[in-house]
């Protein structure tokens, strides 16, 4: 059952991941154009992005809650990496929810930054993704 379990938290991780890492790259194209046609194009595809990757992520979190109460919470208690990863993970969801505080500014033309925030932007959940990977595989402690 674990495995199943471990298999479903992964592969809702990863589809929850493609989304918010692309989420922001549309942003990156957004800020770019100044014909209005396409602003509305991208107001579509970034709500749709956002609202179709954010089942993964509530699947993802309740996958990995599963995981958690099999293993018990004597396993929690002694596991310090998971302590970390759920530090890094609230992050993730933390930004996930800002990502979509943008979707709702770049819906009403309220968006005041250029793509180059953007760009840095895209970039940030990768190194928080590395480190909840590195934790969960490499269990240093």
């Amino acid at each position: 059952m674990i495995l199943w379990l471990k298999a479903l938290h992964l592969f809702f991780m990863i589809a929850w991941m493609a989304g918010i890492f692309y989420l922001p790259r549309l942003f990156v194209y957004h800020a770019q154009t100044q014909d209005q046609a396409v602003k509305d194009q991208f107001k579509i595809m970034e709500r749709r992005l956002w609202l179709f990757v954010t089942p993964f992520a509530l699947l993802t979190l309740v996958f990995g809650a599963a995981l958690i109460g099999s293993y018990g919470l004597n396993w929690l208690k002694v596991s310090g990496w998971l302590h970390v990863k759920l530090v890094l993970l609230l992050g993730l969801y933390g930004y996930h929810f800002y990502l979509y505080r943008l979707v709702k500014q770049f819906a009403t033309d309220t968006n005041t930054r250029g793509p180059t925030f953007y760009r840095v932007l895209n970039e940030a959940p990768v190194l928080v993704l590395l480190a909840i990977v590195v934790l969960a595989v490499v269990k240093p402690f």
